[in-house]
């Protein structure tokens, strides 16, 4: 019988420590991350890799990526420029596995026949500590046999589990059905130019440039971006602002980054200039406003003696601006007492967009 761990905030702490006592026994561990479930194994372990390889029925040559902590422990498995390690920076932590050239310390069968490997760093707590207290590499496949579909909960992962792989699993830890998120995006950094391996949820193609095909991308990219300020952040006040044509994405973005902070709708504010709402999120519980304006009506730069928009400054807020560029002397004022983030959005065609980060 395959040994579960159900994982609760109380017992977060047995649950890291039984998964590092697994590990570092040789054992194939079933864990939840920022995407779907995945394989963990030491990524330094011969027999353990040869375990999750039998598991997944991987064929030779096709590598399987491996969770680090941070970027200083992907600098010692992986050759990195520093063009990379800008570009890593970017978009780290996040829903992207990167393949850089292997220093080839870790099992050689986790490498792709070009000698590439493949690296995460999630923005996913339990894993990030997990890595954190073993210390070095463990792997990140999905949970699932070679060919079938990832799995958001651990009922439909072992309902579809023949027995003959089951006995092979030493610990599962269930976190209950996560969120229907695609697994990473795959991205090869070792030419000149960007390549995408496999499509997850966010895509980009260089350095501060995001690629949405779709309003549902568009908004993922706003969750993107908004968590990454406010993880950066020491509680400063954010600014947002937002450029683009009519129909480009900007009222999706906002609907991504209120998503975000818990904010489940919005009401467009192009007649009344803004609304504010409350945070909900607990996880942002140092940021307490969200405003949101539309300054397309706005024609004469006197209109904003009396918004008091500049009020917002000092308390904890979050405020995006559509037609930020409508700020006029005003800016300087944002710019000071905020952490301003320009973003433009542009059509790329009739059904893509490239998104544009500037802080």
């Amino acid at each position: 019988m395959t040994r579960i761990l159900n994982l609760t905030k109380k017992g977060k702490d047995k649950v890291i420590n039984e998964t590092v006592k697994t590990l570092k026994n040789g054992g194939l561990v079933v864990f939840p991350s920022d995407t779907v479930y995945g394989l963990l194994v030491d990524a330094t372990q011969e027999k353990a890799v040869e375990k999750l390889i039998e598991f997944k029925n991987r064929p030779p040559g096709k590598a399987v990526s491996v969770f680090v902590k941070d970027i200083e422990m992907m600098k010692q498995y992986s050759i990195l420029t520093g063009k990379q390690n800008s570009l890593l920076k970017t978009i780290l932590p996040g829903p992207f596995t990167v393949a850089l050239q292997s220093k080839h310390k870790l099992v050689n069968k986790l490498e792709s026949e070009t000698g590439t490997l493949g690296l995460r760093i999630p923005d996913f707590a339990l894993v990030n500590e997990l890595v954190q207290l073993y210390g070095s590499p463990v792997t990140a496949t999905s949970a699932n046999l070679g060919g079938s579909n990832p799995h958001y909960s651990i009922d439909s992962f072992l309902h579809q589990l023949p027995k003959n792989k089951e006995v092979l699993i030493d610990l599962v830890v269930d976190a209950g059905k996560l969120a229907r998120n695609k697994p990473s995006t795959v991205v090869d950094l070792t030419g000149d130019e960007i390549r995408t391996l496999r499509e997850g949820e966010i895509l980009f193609d260089k350095k501060d440039v995001f690629l949405s095909k779709s309003p549902e991308q568009t908004r993922k990219i706003g969750e993107f971006i908004i968590d990454k300020a406010v993880n950066r952040s020491s509680g400063k006040p954010i600014t947002v602002i937002l450029q683009g044509d009519l129909g480009a994405g900007k009222t999706e973005m906002t609907r991504g980054i209120a998503a975000y902070l818990g904010v489940e709708k919005i009401v467009s504010p192009t007649f009344v200039i803004y609304y504010e709402y409350g945070i909900r999120k607990k996880e942002n519980r140092k940021y307490r406003q969200f405003i949101h304006a539309d300054l397309y009506n706005v024609t004469d730069p006197q209109e904003f003696e009396n918004l008091g928009l500049e009020d917002y400054l000092n308390k904890p807020s979050i405020l995006i601006f559509e037609w930020g560029e409508k700020l006029g002397a005003l800016y300087e004022t944002f710019k000071m007492k905020s952490h301003v983030i320009f973003v433009e959005i542009r059509h790329k065609n009739e059904t893509e967009r490239e998104i544009e980060i500037k802080e």
